[in-house]
């Protein structure tokens, strides 16, 4: 594995991102700690969360992914070791997204509190706020920033619009810029992403950090019928992807994983990796086993033939 560098910042990582989304929803505290464990002890240092997970579980209100790598952090002793990147803007009870300079302020001093951490090393806007002005959402950052709260900026769900336009007054009015992007993206979820908006990353050198990397779990394999829509908490709504695309998809990802004697969700990141201006996917785990699937696509490199086989069967 090499390291690549996340957009124009110091932040270097092997190219793999833990998402925790299910921290606090369908993986305990316990479990957590073990995928951190695990994570972290194949040498791996990118953590991804947002301030609004796991509010949808059962008795949730927020932040209780961010609460336990707090926990984990203050155990293991491990800060310095790991790039910690969260987001802000989403509705945290609030009733609406939101992107004011008061507002990511206060959700800042929450995350850091919940992180158990001086500094967010990557803080992300989640979701546009398109009533707020974009130079009052990098004021708020500036500000941060300044106070040493926050080391860099990234961002999520952005139009390729309002990504310019962000870029453009970072340029203009000496406010910080973004330097990175969160897309969904993975083989089966490639047009909003490919074309301008790929383009606009590679050209403006923004580390771009995938999600949904496995869409949800249906390039796992694990879901290739109706009878299997009841096998974890995700199933529900699977059956969009029972597509004529999607079971090509996946006819090509069984086919390379034989090749390879890996998992097909080893293979959909391991296409994921080898994608022009991709930095590194995030994806989440439930189990030391589904996270080896994911740690194994970092060390992964597939031949042309491959690649080329998966991007024909993905074709949109």
């Amino acid at each position: 594995m090499e390291k690549r560098k996340l957009g124009q910042s110091s932040l270097e990582l092997f190219p793999l991102a833990l998402g925790t989304n299910v921290f606090g929803w369908t993986v305990d505290e316990p479990s957590s700690f073990e995928l951190l464990d695990a994570f972290t002890g194949e040498g791996f240092s990118f953590i991804d969360t947002a301030d609004v997970y796991s509010r949808w579980g059962e008795g949730n209100k927020g932040g209780e992914s961010e609460t336990i790598i707090g926990n984990w952090l203050r155990k293991s002793g491990k800060r310095k070791e790991v790039i910690i990147a969260t987001k802000v803007g989403s509705d945290m009870g609030q009733g609406k997204i939101d992107l004011t300079k008061e507002y990511i302020i206060r959700a800042a001093e929450d995350s850091l509190r919940r992180l158990q951490t001086d500094t967010i090393d990557l803080y992300q806007t989640h979701f546009d706020d398109n009533t707020t002005p974009v130079e009052e959402t990098l004021a708020a950052y500036d500000q941060l920033i300044r106070e040493g709260k926050v080391r860099y900026i990234g961002a999520s769900n952005l139009t390729t619009g309002r990504l310019k336009d962000s870029l453009k007054a970072a340029e203009e009015k000496g406010l910080p810029r973004y330097e990175s992007f969160q897309p969904e993206y993975n083989l089966y979820s490639r047009e909003s992403f490919e074309g301008e908006l790929q383009q606009l990353c590679i050209r403006e050198n923004l580390g771009v950090i995938t999600y949904f990397s496995l869409a949800a779990g249906f390039l796992t394999g694990k879901y290739r019928g109706e009878a299997d829509l009841h096998k974890s908490k995700r199933g529900h709504g699977m059956d969009k992807y029972f597509t004529p695309r999607g079971f090509r998809i996946l006819d090509a990802l069984d086919q390379v994983a034989t090749r390879y004697s890996v998992t097909p969700a080893t293979i959909a990141l391991a296409w994921l990796i080898a994608q022009p201006g991709v930095t590194a996917p995030i994806s989440s785990a439930t189990s030391l086993k589904q996270l080896n699937t994911l740690t194994e696509a970092a060390k992964l490199q597939l031949d042309k033939e491959s690649l080329q086989q998966l991007t024909d069967a993905s074709a949109y």
